[in-house]
């Protein structure tokens, strides 16, 4: 409107000369006819521009009654919040778009103490008028929902903090702090490593283990081929962990008896309203018998951060070496104790703010797990603040070296494997994969072009890394040399390098990790699509659309003994025959919820349930 505005001022002044001019001619003339005429053309002129200016008299009284409508403290400037850019201009209009957001345009003004927004030609409830509470600090502007029946322009602007284009936002200052027991305590000898499952998808987050002889059939409810089960309070997706004759799980056990999460395949990114009182507490279990050996509880108190309505306050996985054992429970800290529950030391990062890279406001909360290497617990700290890498000493919780990194929140548990060229740590995250030194904290290598959001674990096996990921539209799965050095990022168009032995897009997994198996990758799909391709070549295999597939697949599929093991939500587990072809050999409800991933030790798989922990085998021969 101020454009045409301008346009109408110049009409007019250009009209009125022109009448001017005709006026000036026809005096000058000596010709009576043609004064005449030059005459009426400058009525004429005169006549339009007299109207042209009335309008833009019209048009000025109409801009100057928004504008003081208008608070002169709500920046006018174009604004940002995440990936989202609005404008409240001066003239009352209004714009908010986003890249892969719908698109609104119309006015606003000031309501009371409300921001009151008309996107009259909107659909779906977003054509009628919108309050938000606001608050202006400088040239940043705060909403608050007060009435909107748009539901996805709330998602956008609700809680939202808006900057000018252009202007950073302060990262805080992060203080991490050490807490460590009274006194030292002596570390129990470590068990015998055989048949450990020591971290998420046990070592190198492989997810197989050979000699298992497991079952194809089991019935929980009757109790064929279930060798116990053991209640666990609260609400958790974290994996349970093996050392010896313990298993290690996680749990936050709410106030509210009626704590609950939304399973399913959706795309709803809200968060919980659950914000009630929190036990996180660590269990030891028996495996052998399946009782409760000791219990901590690590933390108690209302939670520090909000979590996605999918997940839980307790879905990072422990990790242990047969002689201490961790857990991460985000903002709410990392807590070592030795096997025998003896308290080692606790570590507060600070706040873990995770969520959507695109809105902040959405909180999603933390679900890496930590891992323990040669003496070292290594986290994975992607936030929206600040990312780093975190080495700490194992025995007594104190910073070996932190690797600060530019990253978007991720999801993913790191990975360390043995490599020809030595160690190598790999993580999986938005901005650049990348392979560390993990006795320094160096970085040696980066690969761009993964997707937004990171979940998946980086895997390794037969002499190379696969990293995957599910987000729209990259959904990339890459498979890496571990010799490569600097930036292995992949030309356009380009599909494999020297370092990349081949890579696809729009076939990664946005939740389960992928499983290296007898030469052969499998990718897990959330929505059931099960693919295997060859890990030399990556020529598919086949594709399969599973039988059962219910709410869908968060857990990771494990192998042993030629059989691949495929947990649904609902709890069905499948098993399928490992090779060329796809066979599917059985499906066993679990009769409960299933998040976790399964763990297999001496010819037992423990399943985490939503309520137990389950233990999968034949009984001894009496």
């Amino acid at each position: 409107m101020v454009n045409a505005l301008e346009t109408l001022y110049g009409l007019t002044a250009a009209l009125m000369l022109a009448a001017i001019v005709f006026s000036v001619r026809a005096r000058a003339t000596g010709d009576p006819e043609t004064s005449a005429q030059l005459q009426g053309k400058s009525r004429l002129f005169g006549g339009i521009a007299i109207a042209a200016g009335i309008l833009a008299g019209i048009l000025y009284w109409s801009l100057s009654a928004r504008a003081e409508q208008a608070p002169r403290g709500v920046p006018s400037m174009p604004l940002r919040f995440g990936e989202l850019a609005a404008r409240f201009g001066a003239d009352g209009m209004f714009s908010l778009e986003g890249k892969g957001w719908p698109t609104f345009k119309g006015t606003w003004k000031i309501d009371g103490t409300a921001l009151q927004i008309l996107t009259a030609d909107a659909a779906g409830g977003c054509d009628k008028a919108a309050r938000y509470a606001f608050k202006v600090e400088g040239t940043r502007l705060t909403l608050h929902l007060v009435d909107d029946a748009c539901a996805v322009r709330v998602m956008m602007l609700n809680g939202s903090t808006w900057r000018p284009s252009g202007e950073a936002e302060p990262i805080p200052t992060r203080t991490i702090t050490r807490t460590a027991a009274p006194r030292r305590v002596k570390l129990p000898a470590e068990a015998p490593a055989t048949g450990s499952w020591p971290t998420f998808r046990g070592p190198h987050a492989s997810g197989t283990a050979e000699g298992q002889n497991l079952p194809d059939h089991w019935d929980v409810a009757k109790g064929e081929n279930v060798l116990w089960r053991t209640p666990l309070p609260g609400l958790a997706h974290s994996s349970p962990v093996v050392w010896g004759n313990r298993i290690f799980v996680t749990s936050a056990v709410s106030s509210n008896p009626d704590a609950t999460f939304r399973p399913g395949l959706y795309g709803d990114g809200t968060a919980s309203d659950d914000k009630s009182k929190q036990k996180w507490t660590i269990y030891a279990v028996d495996k052998q018998t399946g009782k409760i050996a000791w219990e901590r509880i690590a933390f108690a108190g209302e939670p520090i951060d909000k979590r996605h309505i999918k997940s839980t306050y307790a879905s990072s996985t422990p990790a242990t070496d047969g002689r201490i054992v961790v857990a991460w429970f985000g903002s709410q800290g990392v807590h070592a104790y030795d096997v025998n529950g003896n308290f080692l030391w606790k570590v507060n990062l600070g706040r873990m703010n995770l969520g959507a890279y695109d809105i902040p406001t959405f909180e999603w909360g933390p679900a890496s797990s930590p891992i323990i290497w040669n003496g070292l617990v290594i986290l994975q700290v992607d936030t929206q603040a600040d990312s780093f890498l975190l080495a700490l000493k194992a025995e007594t919780g104190e910073t070996a070296w932190k690797t600060p990194r530019a990253e978007l929140p991720s999801w993913g548990t790191p990975t360390i494997a043995p490599t020809a060229s030595g160690p190598q740590l790999v993580t999986n995250a938005s901005n650049f994969i990348r392979g560390y030194d993990p006795v320094t904290g160096k970085e040696l290598w980066r690969l761009g072009g993964s997707s937004k959001i990171t979940a998946p674990t980086p895997i390794f096996g037969d002499g190379v890394f696969v990293v995957a990921s599910g987000r729209r539209p990259e959904r990339p799965i890459f498979v890496v040399r571990p010799d490569g050095r600097g930036d292995l990022t992949l030309a356009a168009g380009k599909t494999a390098s020297e370092s990349i032995v081949w890579s696809r897009t729009g076939r990664g997994s946005y939740m389960p990790t992928p499983l290296i198996y007898d030469g052969l990758l499998y990718v897990l799909g959330n929505d059931g699509l099960f693919d295997a391709y060859d890990l030399k070549t990556g020529d598919e295999v086949y594709r399969q659309r599973l039988s059962t597939v219910g709410n869908g697949f968060s857990a990771s599929p494990v192998a042993a003994d030629g059989k691949i093991y495929l947990s649904n939500e609902d709890g069905d587990i499948l098993v399928v025959s490992a090779g060329r072809e796809f066979r599917q050999i059985a499906a066993n409800s679990m009769s409960e919820l299933v998040m976790a991933t399964p763990a297999l030790s001496e010819g037992v798989m423990y399943v985490r349930t939503v309520r137990s922990l389950v233990a999968i085998g034949r009984p001894a021969s009496k």
